[in-house]
């Protein structure tokens, strides 16, 4: 069953009406993904999504380290961030026939290596990443871990981009699988793409026209 993961931890911007917008995009747009999973601290209802609790206090972005867990999921899975808008039919992010299997969306920044605001892969296949993360935690967190790389923020994809590497994956990108599903938002324009990303300072919440619009299912 496609399952689409998301992690909301507690104490940051984000809250339960961040997993409801995505969830409605989700079924809206990408009706393939018959789950909705979100993992999270906090007491979360939400109609139509899975609460599974985090099991570890790993803070911030380094709780999506979790979504890696043995038995989370079935079949396809894919790792979601909440500030994504659903914007148009968006199911090739689980089934896209030119490239089924291991993809990401390539890093807005840092060509060649991955994102994991976008991730994809079957069942257990990338459980090796949640078990040596959880083994060595602080160590993983610290910067320098991974060896020089060009970001400047050492955070989860860094992390995972190495561990990966390592293991000689590379994952095919959702860039070059399917070029037109992935658009970035740009206030400057009123049209977007079926799936908006979003860099920087800008969010969903602070977004102008049809992306807010999408967001809040107005």
């Amino acid at each position: 069953m496609p399952t689409l993961i998301t992690v909301l931890k507690g104490g940051g911007r984000y809250d339960a009406t961040w997993v409801e917008r995505l969830a409605r995009g989700v079924r809206r747009h990408a009706p393939v993904f018959k789950r909705i999973v979100c993992l999270t601290d906090l007491p979360l209802t939400v109609q139509g999504v899975e609460r599974v609790p985090l099991r570890h206090n790993w803070p911030a972005w380094w709780a999506k380290m979790e979504a890696f867990r043995p038995g989370l999921a079935e079949g396809t899975a894919l790792l979601c961030d909440l500030d994504t808008v659903f914007n148009g039919s968006a199911d090739a992010l689980a089934i896209p026939l030119a490239a089924p299997g291991l993809a990401a969306m390539e890093d807005y920044f840092h060509k060649g290596r991955l994102s994991s605001a976008l991730l994809r892969w079957d069942g257990d296949a990338l459980a090796a990443l949640y078990v040596r993360f959880a083994a060595e935690p602080e160590r993983w967190m610290t910067a320098g871990s991974c060896g020089p790389v060009p970001n400047v923020v050492h955070g989860d994809q860094v992390v995972i981009d190495h561990l990966l590497r390592r293991d000689g994956l590379r994952p095919r990108f959702f860039q070059a699988i399917t070029p037109d599903l992935l658009d970035f938002y740009d206030p400057r324009r009123d049209a977007h793409g079926p799936v908006v990303i979003f860099i920087g300072e800008s969010k969903p919440d602070t977004a102008r026209g049809s992306v807010h619009a999408a967001w809040t299912g107005t």
